[in-house]
C-alpha cells in the first residue's frame, strides 16, 4: 500500500456504496455495471482509493449479515480488479472478519472498520495475520442507535482516549504500527457541536502519530448549518472540510464527490507547502 504520512500529499478515497439504503446514494451503484462506471468516473477525477461497502451505516440502519455483504461486494470488487489489476487501491468498508477476508482475497487492499474492531474482534486478528492495513474509527453506539441522544463531556478528549484504546487493541492483536490508520468518526454518534469541535481540533487527532482519515462528506450536521436538506447539495460544504483537514495534517479524505474535493485538496496543499517553505527559508 502507498506510504501515507504527514509530509506526503493527502489521498482521496471515493465512496462506492453497493447498498440499497445508504443515506446519500443508496441503490445507485448496486448494479455491477453502474459500480464499475462510477469507479471509472472517480478514477478520471483522480481518486486514489475506492471504498466499497455492502452495509449502510446511516443513522437508524440495521446490521447486514456477512453472507449478504459478501454477495453485494465481491462481484463489484472482482469486476473492478479485473478491469484495473493494480490501481486503484480498494478498501472494504465492513466490521466483519468474514467479509474482510473475502474482500481481500478478491483484490481489496485495506479494511475500513467503523467499529474499530469492536463488533468482530476477529477482524483485527485477520488484519494482523495477513499484514493488511486497517482504519479504526470512533463511534458512539451502533448505526442503529448512535444518534439517539449522544452525549460527551469532552468530545475531543474522549475520541482521543477511544482511539488510543483501539490502537492498543490492534497492536496487541499483532497489527504492525505502520498498518494502522485512525478516523475520528464525524457524524457517528455525534451532535452538530461535537462534529464542529472535532473538526476544529483535527490537529490533536493528527498528533497521535497515525495517518488520519476524515469522512465528513455530505454529513447532515453541515446541512443544519447551511439550511440544506438534500445531502447531494453539500458538495461545497464538504470541500471546505477537506481544505481545513489538509491544513490540519489529515492524510485521507473519504468523499462522494471526487472532483470538487480534489480541487480543494490541491489548493490547500499548495498553500500549506508555501507556508512550510516560508517557515523553513
Amino acid at each position: 500500500m502507498t506510504t501515507i504520512n504527514n509530509r506526503s500529499k493527502p489521498l482521496l478515497m471515493g465512496i462506492l456504496n453497493v447498498t440499497p439504503d445508504s443515506f446519500s446514494d443508496g441503490g445507485l451503484f448496486s448494479d455491477i455495471n453502474a459500480a464499475v462506471s462510477q469507479t471509472e468516473k472517480m478514477l478520471a477525477e483522480s481518486t486514489d482509493i475506492i471504498d466499497i461497502g455492502g452495509e449502510s451505516t446511516r443513522p437508524g440502519s440495521d446490521p447486514v449479515s456477512a453472507d449478504e455483504q459478501i454477495r453485494r461486494v465481491i462481484p463489484v470488487i472482482t469486476a473492478i480488479r479485473t478491469k484495473y489489476p493494480q490501481h486503484p487501491l480498494i478498501s472494504i468498508d465492513t466490521t466483519l472478519a468474514a467479509v474482510a477476508e473475502a474482500a481481500i482475497n478478491a483484490g481489496a487492499n485495506l479494511i475500513n472498520d467503523v467499529s474499530a474492531g469492536q463488533n468482530d474482534p476477529a477482524i483485527l486478528t485477520f488484519a494482523a495475520n495477513n499484514n493488511v492495513p486497517i482504519i479504526l474509527m470512533h463511534s458512539q453506539g451502533t448505526p442503529k442507535t448512535m444518534q439517539d441522544n449522544p452525549h460527551y463531556d469532552d468530545v475531543v478528549n474522549e475520541v482521543i482516549v477511544f482511539l488510543k484504546e483501539r490502537i492498543n487493541a490492534a497492536l496487541q492483536a499483532g497489527i504492525d504500527k505502520d498498518k494502522i490508520l485512525i478516523d475520528p468518526g464525524i457524524g457517528f454518534g455525534k451532535r452538530k457541536q461535537d462534529n464542529l469541535d472535532l473538526l476544529a481540533n483535527l490537529d490533536r487527532i493528527v498528533a497521535l502519530g497515525y495517518p488520519v482519515l476524515l469522512g465528513a462528506s455530505r454529513k447532515r450536521f453541515m446541512g443544519a448549518i447551511c439550511n440544506v436538506n438534500e445531502p447531494a447539495e453539500l458538495v461545497t460544504a464538504t470541500a471546505v472540510t477537506t481544505a481545513l483537514g489538509v491544513m490540519a495534517g489529515v492524510n485521507i479524505f473519504r468523499v462522494h464527490d471526487v472532483k470538487p474535493n480534489k480541487q480543494a485538496l490541491d489548493v490547500a496543499w499548495a498553500i500549506k507547502q508555501s507556508r512550510s517553505q516560508a517557515i523553513n527559508s
